[in-house]
């Protein structure tokens, strides 16, 4: 059941890679608040790192190495599609840093170049879904960009345990992460 679940998390993710650019995607909207909540601050404190783990793979090298519930330290982009994120919930999807996002190509006026349109043929395996996780294990009911003060195209090293689902895709359980500057 849990391997249905993280499959269906995963191409719903995936499910935005065949939209392309220029179209519109809904996203929540933002606290006006700046001040964190008790619980954020926690979670914040203990899932931010504040040096990158050693030994990042890229994501395409992580989907043909990583063993399902191996410790892995994957790095990437964040994106892949209109909305990488998972609304309501600290889960995202990231892209191997060899996959040009649409504002890495010159003269491309892409409106959201973290949808990597113009990549569309490689992204199935060149992405990965992170889903951060309390100390318990389970995914934070928190939204990773308010949670963790995220955005599209941050290049971000993942640490955490593998789950592979019958596809193939790869889902890091992160319990901490390192945002490069």
């Amino acid at each position: 059941m849990k391997r249905l679940v993280n499959h269906f998390v995963f191409s719903a993710v995936l499910i935005g890679l065949v939209s392309g650019c220029g179209q519109s995607a809904s996203t929540p909207e933002q606290s006006t608040s700046n001040e964190p909540t008790a619980s954020e601050s926690a979670t914040t404190t203990k899932v931010l790192l504040t040096s990158e783990p050693a030994g990042a793979e890229e994501v395409i090298a992580a989907r043909q190495s990583a063993e399902d519930d191996a410790e892995v330290v994957v790095v990437g982009r964040i994106g892949g599609s209109e909305n990488p994120w998972v609304d309501g919930r600290a889960a995202f999807s990231i892209v191997d840093n060899s996959l040009k996002a649409c504002s890495d190509i010159e003269g491309d006026g892409c409106e959201k170049p973290w949808d990597y349109c113009c990549e569309t043929d490689k992204l199935p395996t060149a992405t990965a879904l992170v889903k951060v996780v309390n100390q318990d294990g389970t995914l934070i009911n928190e939204d990773a960009r308010k949670l963790l003060n995220l955005k599209e195209l941050q290049t971000v090293v993942v640490k955490g345990k593998a789950k592979r689902d019958d596809a193939g895709n790869l889902t890091v359980f992160a319990n901490g992460i390192f945002v490069r500057k």
